[in-house]
């Protein structure tokens, strides 16, 4: 008995829900647009990481053993800097232990914060200029000309900065948004090896694809972390909102700078003895701290400051201490701000702001921590370019991508000559035979 061809069952063609779609779309176009920014940010971050190790490798001269014996006053450095460079005061010095001291010099006519000026590398312990640099106004050492790229794109900073900030939190997006995209819809063998694994004997396509989903999921976690501690600095609504989630409600309170009394001028103390003494009281409460930031006071502004920042931890900054005093007076100024508190004396919230700035860097689990935001950096970077090129790839397929290989024509015509035969040629085929 002879019947009819069965017809191949037909496979239903899947379609994404509305969500899928919306995910899948917001993730191209915010990744198209926010590629290039994206891109220089994670590169600036890569280097910057580094900046202290690379800095220290390049200048071995600024290397100081440390030696059992007080460095320099600040009356002291003053008093190098000025003999060397008559026409310009001190604006502030950097020691970090078994280093130099950094002394920056300025013209005190000068009032903006990044003018140009002269920086002095000197033996803590002898006085000796080991190093001596002028820039001009407008001028940047390497690593300030990379943090510039990574904060404001090399543009003016009231343009670059809100393109920083806002492509920084569409960056977020789009990792939120990857991760979806990434996520399976069914768990088997062949699922996890193209979500955990990256097929280097593949084609050239689809190791791009591995690089960009595996890399970024593997990465994610850390780059959440340097992007949403990153818009703490930019963003004021999120800022702000953050420390109020993290504290239970509390605001955030504005950094005001504090001011000395200028009614006191000359009744004291001279500037030069108001910084010593400054110096020697925050030395005796913090003696195995292993770096200070000391900003000498503006002497023609008569209610500058003096202020003063301790790091007790090398490399770390979160539970820096910081000290103002009344430049006339010498009596302790306090503020009321988190960053003014100290790092034992805070909540959750004030620790975790604190902490912001390691975080960012990855020096909060110290050496090991800033290798992988390095890395995590690099992937960041690497996520534009990889997933551009799956976009192209997709977009601007080749037109004669269908082979035209003879045999495989002939492949082709049989497979229609082997079609289905129509039910009334069949039953006349039948009744011939």
């Amino acid at each position: 008995m002879i019947t009819g061809t069965k017809q191949p069952p037909q496979k239903k063609k899947k379609t994404d829900s509305l969500f899928t779609r919306i995910n899948k779309w917001l993730h191209l176009w915010l990744g198209l647009v926010s590629g290039i920014i994206v891109l220089i940010v994670c590169i600036t971050a890569c280097i910057w990481v580094f900046n202290e190790e690379i800095t220290g490798l390049l200048e071995p001269e600024t290397k100081i053993e440390k030696q059992d014996k007080a460095v320099l006053t600040p009356s002291q450095l003053n008093a190098i800097a000025t003999r060397l460079y008559p026409g310009k005061a001190i604006s502030y010095a950097m020691y970090q232990q078994g280093r130099t001291i950094n002394v920056f010099l300025k013209d005190p006519k000068e009032k903006e914060r990044r003018s140009g000026g002269v920086t002095l590398k000197v033996n803590p312990y002898t006085g000796k200029i080991v190093s001596a640099v002028e820039r001009k106004k407008g001028e940047a050492d390497f690593f300030r000309f990379i943090l510039n790229g990574h904060r404001f794109l090399w543009m003016p900073y009231k343009i670059g900065r809100p393109i920083v900030n806002y492509a920084t939190l569409v960056f977020v997006v789009l990792l939120i948004t990857g991760l979806i995209w990434w996520y399976p819809k069914k768990w088997n063998k062949s699922t996890r090896d193209k979500s955990f694994k990256i097929k280097w004997g593949a084609s050239f396509k689809r190791v791009n694809l591995d690089l960009h989903n595996v890399l970024g999921f593997y990465s994610l976690l850390f780059l959440l972390a340097i992007a949403l501690t990153g818009m703490v600095y930019g963003i004021r609504w999120y800022s702000e909102g953050l420390y109020w989630i993290t504290t239970g409600g509390e605001k955030l309170t504005e950094f005001k700078r504090l001011e000395s009394d200028s009614l006191q001028a000359k009744k004291t103390y001279k500037p030069e003895q108001a910084m010593d003494a400054a110096w020697k009281k925050v030395v005796v409460r913090h003696q195995k701290s292993v770096g200070f930031y000391y900003s000498f006071p503006d002497t023609a502004e008569a209610k500058s400051t003096i202020d003063i920042r301790v790091y007790p931890s090398p490399g770390q900054f979160y539970n820096n201490v910081g000290y103002t005093f009344d430049q006339h007076t010498l009596k302790e100024l306090k503020s009321d701000d988190i960053y003014s508190s100290s790092y034992a004396d805070a909540g959750f919230g004030g620790k975790l702001r604190k902490m912001n700035y390691d975080i960012h860097v990855g020096s909060i689990l110290g050496f090991p921590g800033k290798v992988m935001a390095f890395l995590a950096s690099l992937i960041g970077a690497s996520l534009p370019i990889t997933g551009f090129l799956i976009w192209y790839g997709r977009k601007f397929k080749k037109k004669g991508t269908k082979s035209k290989n003879p045999e495989q024509l002939n492949t082709t015509k049989n497979i229609k000559a082997k079609a289905p035969v129509p039910e009334k040629e069949l039953r006349e085929e039948v009744i011939h035979s």
